[in-house]
């Protein structure tokens, strides 16, 4: 039956129409299983009921048949998500004779669900006349089929094929920008593709070679008229990408790497391609979500170059009036060529949230969704709206929706506004406790004074950058001076500067690591101790880099047992005796670990004379204590930042710091989080560190909540078996105080 089944699903998945699909689904099947009736039931969620959409064997009246979630024995293989497989139908409780079906009643009965993710689309059932019970065999073929078939019905409704409700044509992408906009598609198609260059060879090297040195200038120069454009309207955080960009084209190792392939013989564009699909891989294969997610960012770089090697005087298409830009790949360079004033929102066919451009985004304040999967063509023009929280992209919507949406724009600009008010104070409950809020750092500091009044610090620098970036080690003098302006960014404020947590799966360039699980491999404080002439080089640099601020705290990255720590605090206390013996303004520096690896947990108690401070990473530490990627796509659900574990993970670690008199703080993304920023401060922690764009939402809502009411959460929380029981209850709190439009159905 194998041959059979994979002959149906090939056939099944070689046509665009949903009825003449499904149509040779059900004769195909019948085929098959020797039975005489095959139908296919899809799932219209709206109206709460089952559209028989084919079947081979049935007659019925009319033009349609309907049967609602809560009828027959149809509708009880939807509800439970479960084959049943009955000899007499007739004779179960659940049973329903359908008169419009025809006047035969058959007997023997298989039903299985189409399921896709957890979401039952649809039911697939065969039938025969006389008592069947279908054999092991047979119940096995139907459920592979069903549920190879759910991948394609799936992705064919994605696209907008399949859809069986007719009240709103929705589209689910990646939420990257919060925010509601409503307005006409424009979709824009005159950006060069840096896949679609095919192989072709140069007839003249020294020709290429000009080729692309004059896109490269052509290419720098744009980057800086970006720049200077947006330096007023955006924190420097943001714009560091186009500080990236332009260090990646002043690297000499990317200009070798560009010219040794056209000295191969191969033509400028079909050389860009390759080198630039070869730098954004070594970013693509690391597990960190935010390094991962550069590759993008040197794919932008390397569409951009494109751009200007095709045409530098291509016509700019002009925008009249605000629009929904829909695009393949949405980049900062595209952000930053429109007019803010012209771009409501952004839809983008490719892309993750966290990309370089969906940051960008969020800085402008733009609504985003990314990883949309439609034919941009048809959107084009059409009026529509993007919910920036849920990600949903709604299409020609009612007049019902429209009011609603509409009102929650409203909303939004209303709370904008509402949450900037106060955002520079210091940020405490409403009855007084005082919470530390600190800014996590990605490319550079952010020296806008505007946040840095705003913060009480920086809770996490990401070091690694400048290592990824190069095409060597970067000397201890090229650490110290940037180190020395980020310190200098925040002279009267504490840093907290984490050690080069690279390796395994954020392998450099020039020290590429092959390894079978990343995750589990070499990396972090393992990397760094392996390699004690980079430890202590980057050591020295931060403690030179500190000499006038003194506001330098070290923070070692995936330690997991005490060993560890004790040979980095060795190196820590080498490098002080060296450079104090050069510099006596010297001051030793707090040192802190990571918890991130469940190990530490259990050895916080051990280690408490050894460290100054812990900080949470809740990334990894949920993903370590679920052993769950979050970032792949057939697990991503089970990743669940609420998870009743992780919940009592962070409760264990805040109870042993306070018994231990350790200072702690939360550097993960739900710290940041709205919901999550409020069930942290209730868990006891009164440190968050978060990105730039959360920041005043977070002190708004900290400043009308009350502590006792955030514990009392905290305190059910802790006791609740689901996580989604606890989003929940957190969601409802929200509702009551006011606070729903911090977030949106769909958001978690």
């Amino acid at each position: 039956m194998l041959s059979q089944l994979r002959e149906i699903v090939e056939q099944v998945s070689k046509v665009d129409d949903v009825h003449q699909a499904l149509s040779i689904l059900v004769k195909q099947t019948c085929s098959a299983m020797n039975t005489e009736c095959c139908t296919v039931y899809l799932a219209n969620e709206d109206a709460s009921r089952l559209e028989l959409m084919a079947t081979q064997g049935l007659k019925f009246e009319g033009d349609k048949i309907h049967i609602r979630f809560d009828e027959g024995l149809v509708g009880l293989v939807k509800r439970s998500a479960e084959p049943i497989n009955v000899a007499e139908a007739s004779k179960h409780s659940n049973f329903k004779y359908f008169p419009e079906l025809g006047e035969e009643v058959f007997q023997g009965f298989l039903g299985t669900p189409i399921i896709h993710r957890k979401k039952v689309l649809g039911v697939l059932v065969v039938q025969q006349k006389t008592p069947r019970l279908f054999d092991e065999m047979e119940e096995s073929f139907l459920v592979t089929l069903a549920a190879q078939i759910a991948v394609i019905i799936a992705h064919a409704q994605t696209q907008g094929h399949w859809n069986i409700s007719k009240k709103q044509h929705s589209i689910v992408g990646i939420p990257a920008s919060s925010g509601v906009s409503i307005g006409h598609f424009w979709w824009d198609d005159t950006h060069p593709d840096l896949s679609s260059v095919s192989p072709a060879s140069a007839l003249d090297i020294d020709k290429e070679q000009e080729w692309l040195l004059v896109a490269i200038e052509e290419a720098l120069n744009d980057f800086r008229r970006m720049r200077k454009k947006l330096d007023r309207e955006i924190n420097k955080d943001a714009l560091a990408i186009f500080d990236l960009f332009t260090h990646l084209l002043n690297d000499p190792m990317l200009r070798s790497d560009l010219k040794a392939q056209i000295q191969k013989g191969d033509r400028a564009d079909w050389a860009l391609r390759q080198v630039v699909e070869a730098y954004s891989s070594r970013f693509a294969r690391m597990s960190d979500s935010y390094l991962r997610e550069r590759a993008q960012d040197v794919r932008e770089l390397g569409q951009r170059l494109l751009f200007f090697l095709y045409n530098t005087e291509t016509e700019q298409r002009s925008i009249e009036s605000p629009v929904i830009l829909v695009v393949r790949e949405l980049t900062a360079s595209i952000l930053a060529s429109i007019p803010k004033d012209k771009l409501l929102a952004v839809v983008s066919l490719e892309g993750a949230a966290n990309s370089h451009a969906a940051i960008l985004s969020r800085a402008l304040g733009i609504p985003a969704v990314m990883g949309v999967s439609i034919n941009p063509s048809k959107l084009n023009g059409k009026l529509g709206i993007v919910d920036g929280y849920s990600g949903k992209v709604l299409v020609s919507p009612t007049a019902q929706l429209l009011r609603v949406y509409r009102s929650l724009a409203n909303e939004e600009r209303e709370l904008s506004l509402m949450v900037d008010k106060g955002s520079k104070e210091p940020a405490h409950t409403k009855d007084g406790k005082r919470i530390e809020v600190l800014l996590n750092a990605g490319l550079s500091a952010d020296t806008n004074i505007a946040i840095n009044q705003g913060v009480d610090g920086v809770g996490l620098y990401r070091t690694e950058i400048s290592f990824l970036l190069q095409h060597r080690f970067p000397s201890e003098e090229e650490q110290m001076h940037q180190y020395a302006t980020v310190l200098g960014s925040y002279p009267d404020k504490r840093v907290v500067m984490r050690t080069l947590d690279v390796g395994g799966d954020k392998a450099l360039p020039y020290l590429p690591i092959e390894e079978d699980n990343p995750f589990l491999g070499w990396r972090g404080i393992r990397f760094t101790l392996d390699h004690p002439d980079i430890f202590l080089i980057q050591i020295r640099a931060m403690l030179r880099a500190s000499s006038k601020h003194k506001n330098l705290s070290i923070l070692l990255p995936m330690v997991s047992s005490v060993q560890e720590l004790d040979d980095a605090i060795d190196f820590i206390n080498q490098a002080y005796e060296e450079v104090s013996l050069v510099d006596e303004d010297i001051q030793r520096p707090q040192i802190g670990v990571m918890v991130e690896v469940p190990s530490m947990l259990y050895l916080l108690p051990l280690v408490a004379d050894r460290i100054d401070f812990v900080s949470v990473g809740t990334n990894d530490l949920t993903q370590y204590l679920l052993a769950v990627d979050r970032n792949n796509a057939r697990v991503s659900e089970v990743y669940e930042s609420m998870h009743p574990a992780v919940v009592n993970a962070l409760k264990q670690i805040e109870q042993t710091c306070a018994q231990l008199n350790i200072p702690v703080c939360v550097c993960g993304e739900l710290a940041g989080d709205p919901i999550g920023a409020l069930l942290l401060v209730g868990l006891g922690y009164d440190t968050l560190s978060m990105n730039t764009s959360n920041v005043a939402k977070v002190k708004y809502l900290l400043r009308h909540s009350d502590s006792d009411d955030l514990k009392a959460l905290a305190d059910k929380a802790l006791i609740m078996p689901y996580g989604d029981a606890i989003y929940t209850m957190m969601a409802d709190y929200f509702e009551q105080k006011g606070f729903a439009g911090f977030i949106r159905a769909g958001k978690r």
